[in-house]
């Protein structure tokens, strides 16, 4: 298959339509086929669905590392997986941790490469995986040729951190449930130090991670103050609802989640949120804006 420049433009293509689960939501398309692309990567790729249509899918559950840094956000991602993985570079060298990042984000393009060289399922519910503005893509699970989780395997083989937006993957896997799965895959590979593991420095790992939180806090700090009914929770990204007062990166991922199951009406419906209460809902409310499209 030919190598496609650039993400597909928003809309381009209608939705392949199919039954879905009752119970999860999800719905499966079998003899799906990876695009290889240039702006791929391990956890965010292009897809050929069987009616032909083209479509941008991004893994639930999971989070590899970048295959650049020429935007700030690309950089600020990898900033935050360095720190998450303990990947300080040769000496505390900077430059040599964003190469080591970088190289470990080719990796996981590769391995998926492999991995769904072969016909595979694809599993979703057509949720927002809020990108780059311009592009559309939608939250999966993929299920390869040899019935196993994508995400899942990534996880094991240390080439993707058990971080980011979830939900229930089948019946009796709830999303907390497949979110602890990868979690205990995640710990397994640190203890083989297995991909990404085999670069961490552990004396200096607690304090990569603080220092990131509190760079991530001053970030968010510094983006406010937003404008008041500015921003819609059923529609925004994951970092405009951190420019929220009291959301932080985890508040906003489970926002993201509530609202797969239910959209939002009224602020007091972000009470759903585990880690959101009144005093929050005070404090987010003048910002909040239900006007518009909702799921």
């Amino acid at each position: 298959m030919g190598l496609l420049v650039g993400m597909f433009p928003l809309g381009a293509e209608p939705l392949p339509q199919g039954v879905g689960d009752e119970i999860t939501g999800l719905i499966t398309f079998k003899k799906c086929r990876l695009i290889k692309t240039e702006w791929s990567d391990g956890d965010s790729f292009g897809v050929l669905f069987p009616d032909g249509s083209s479509h941008t899918v991004r893994l639930y559950g999971v989070d590899c590392f970048e295959t650049s840094d020429r935007n700030p956000t690309d950089q600020r991602r990898l900033r935050s997986q360095r720190a998450y993985f303990g990947i300080a570079g040769s000496g505390g060298d900077e430059q040599s941790s964003i190469k080591s990042a970088i190289m470990l984000g080719g990796a996981a393009k590769e391995r998926v490469e492999e991995l769904l060289s072969q016909p595979f399922l694809v599993h979703t519910a057509w949720a927002d995986g809020r990108g780059h503005p311009q592009h559309k893509r939608y939250y999966a699970f993929i299920t390869g040729a040899t019935g196993r989780d994508l995400g899942r395997l990534l996880v094991r083989e240390g080439l993707a951190r058990a971080f980011g937006v979830a939900r229930a993957r089948r019946v009796g896997v709830n999303r907390e449930e497949y979110r602890k799965r990868l979690e205990d895959e995640e710990l397994a590979a640190a203890s083989r130090r297995v991909g990404a593991w085999k670069l961490t420095d552990w004396e200096s790992l607690p304090e990569e991670r603080r220092v990131e939180r509190v760079r991530e806090e001053e970030e968010r700090l510094r983006a406010l103050p937003l404008e008041r009914a500015s921003l819609n929770p059923n529609t925004a990204s994951k970092l405009e609802l951190i420019r929220l007062p009291g959301v932080g990166e985890v508040i906003a991922m489970r926002i993201i989640e509530a609202r797969e199951e239910q959209a939002y009406r009224v602020p007091l419906d972000l009470q759903r949120v585990v880690g959101i209460g009144k005093h929050t809902i005070e404090k987010m409310s003048p910002y909040l804006s239900f006007e518009g499209k909702t799921p």
